[in-house]
């Protein structure tokens, strides 16, 4: 097997075991988003705390927004910050291809 090979197999076992280790080891665990560990957290450290800032999506709609649209919101940052990167990423790839090229001429 060349190296390249064993190299490529052992990452993806590793992320094989990253992935489905925390579904066999923590069975019984919850998980939560932080902004509820936050809000819980200082609910115990002050009771009488009351946020100073409503969301501006809120104020707008007159409640808190459905967790699809929240869910919706998260999605489309995610997808706009993956595709600046990638654009920057084939950016800097074309230009080192085409530095490489003008070197051999």
């Amino acid at each position: 097997m060349k190296k390249d090979k064993k190299i490529v197999v052992t990452l993806l076992i590793i992320v094989i075991l990253t992935v489905f280790t925390p579904l066999f080891v923590l069975k019984d665990a919850e998980f939560g988003g932080s902004d509820n560990a936050g809000s819980t957290m200082i609910e115990n450290i002050n009771k009488d705390y009351e946020p100073w800032f409503t969301p501006i999506l809120e104020k707008v709609i007159g409640g808190e927004l459905p967790g699809e649209v929240e869910s919706l919101f998260f999605c489309l940052q995610t997808a706009i910050g993956v595709g600046i990167i990638a654009f920057y990423m084939g950016r800097m790839y074309e230009r080192k291809r085409l530095g490489k090229e003008e070197e051999d001429l």
